[in-house]
């Protein structure tokens, strides 16, 4: 999705060339989508890890681009902000040890990553939002030089026309506007891509979207901001409101937001998610592709497709690929970075294993939960983590009622080990990951609880906010490098 491109500013010429290839390009992919060989069944994650890069003292490192080309690796590349980069992780099958592979694959580029960090007195930290993080850290000074971050800044900034607006309620509620989109990369995530066939995308989508608060919520790592105490899972709403282009008017209509966890359960199947992308939401970077254009060997790039696609930042998200003759993958974007690589595997193995083993009675569920509150399940899941209520559906149920979260969770877990097993995953790795989710339930602690717990411990001890936040991330840092799981970390 990090396609590059070569220009920052456009005209009506290029807005226009741009739509007229989207159509054309929707209408190879629908044709594409036909064909009776497409999008073979391989059952295969990949991921997408973001980082960021702090010095001794605990503060943003502005050195990804030096970073970058010391490791000279073709999977590393930087994001957004000076301080922050991004693993391309390979594609495993998941029927070949796949969960384990990828743990192993995060093991090794992060040991190498940080032994390069070390020459520069930095570290590599994989976390939501890092607690050390200041106004200070923000603006045009950190913006990474590419072409394609100068002009998603400048594009965003013009549709806003105005300051962007922050406020997100919590134990201590933030409020604060910015002139440009630089929260945005202060997100960092734990990207998930699952190639899925075309047969069964809809219902597969479907429950991954019922199926992502839980995951949310045992996997939370992002208690606040500027060392406000906001919500768990604090990337939620700061995504969202660090780029909202809208002006909001409550006398008017706006378009839906560019970040948002949907519009309503898919019905037929995955052309509906191109096709929706490409009717609401306006070209933000319309850059055509003046390459040479496809010769009809092998499946279509349909490359202004993708980059349209890259600038709508659906929670789980369509993702096309031209690779193997063409192929469909769910890009689960909601779960943050950290803390360690087990406990981010641990929360991509629940979170796919539930929605397949969910996947086959997604009708019936549809029906018994309107797409409406399963949005308020997202949002509550963020805002509470393990404390969260939420609205669960069930089969042979004859009214709507709430539970909390932790109860759902312990239930969903055969679940999520039956579909594991369906996805081919092996007795091992079923145990191994979801053993590591249903500690946290045992531990009632997820990233962010340990966070909060970790601070207000040293902060008991005497410690200023400032200081009990550096030194709570220096003990996080230790525990993540060993790979230790977060239910088992102790509490300063």
């Amino acid at each position: 999705m990090g396609i590059e491109i070569h220009k920052t500013t456009f005209d009506a010429d290029d807005r226009r060339r741009f739509s007229e290839r989207l159509e054309s390009q929707l209408q190879q992919l629908s044709a594409l989508m036909k064909s009776p060989n497409f999008g073979s069944p391989v059952e295969s994650v990949g991921a997408e890890l973001e980082l960021y890069i702090v010095d001794a003292n605990g503060k943003p490192a502005y050195i990804n681009d030096a970073l970058c080309n010391a490791a000279a690796d073709p999977q590393l590349t930087v994001e957004l902000n000076k301080y922050n980069l991004e693993y391309n992780l390979s594609p495993q099958g998941l029927d070949q040890e796949g969960l384990t592979a990828t743990e192993r694959e995060i093991v090794t580029k992060l040991q190498r990553l940080s032994g390069l960090a070390a020459e520069k007195d930095a570290f590599v930290v994989p976390v939501g939002i890092l607690p050390t993080l200041t106004e200070k850290d923000l603006g045009d000074h950190c913006v990474t030089d590419r072409q394609r971050y100068r002009a998603l800044v400048a594009q965003l900034i013009a549709w806003r026309g105005s300051d962007f607006n922050i406020n997100i309620n919590g134990e201590e509620p933030l409020k604060m506007t910015m002139a440009n989109i630089t929260l945005e990369g202060a997100n960092t995530s734990f990207q998930i891509h699952q190639r899925v066939s075309p047969e069964h995308y809809a219902a597969t989508f479907n429950a991954t979207q019922l199926a992502t608060p839980l995951a949310i919520a045992i996997s939370a790592n992002s208690p606040g901001l500027f060392g406000h105490q906001l919500w768990d899972e604090t990337r939620i709403p700061l995504f969202k409101q660090s780029i909202d282009t809208r002006d909001m008017d409550r006398y008017r209509w706006s378009e839906p937001p560019r970040v948002c966890f949907g519009h309503g359960w898919l019905r037929k199947g995955a052309f509906e998610l191109f096709d929706e992308t490409v009717r609401l939401y306006p070209p933000l970077l319309p850059a055509c592709d003046e390459r040479a254009r496809d010769t009809g060997d092998g499946a279509p790039g349909l490359t202004e497709l993708r980059l349209h696609q890259s600038t709508v930042w659906l929670w789980n998200r369509a993702v096309y690929d031209d690779l193997d003759g063409g192929h469909l993958r769910i890009e689960m974007r909601a779960l943050p970075a950290g803390p360690t690589p087990i406990d981010m595997v641990a929360g991509a193995a629940f979170m796919m294993g539930l929605a397949r083993g969910l996947r086959d009675d997604m009708d019936g569920l549809m029906a018994a939960l309107p797409f409406h509150l399963a949005e308020y399940n997202f949002y509550r899941a963020a805002q509470h983590g393990l404390d969260a209520r939420m609205v669960w559906p069930s089969l042979q149920q004859h009214r709507l009622q709430d539970a909390s979260v932790v109860d759902i969770i312990a239930e969903m877990l055969p679940v999520a080990d039956e579909g594991l097993n369906k996805l081919g995953v092996s007795q091992g790795e079923r145990d191994r990951y979801l053993g590591v989710i249903d500690a946290r339930l045992s531990a009632r602690r997820n990233g962010a609880r340990w966070q909060r717990e970790a601070t207000r411990a040293l902060m008991d001890r005497g410690h200023g906010k400032s200081t009990a936040l550096r030194e709570m991330l220096s003990h996080y840092r230790e525990h993540s490098a060993q790979n230790i799981p977060v239910a088992d970390w102790p509490i300063p």
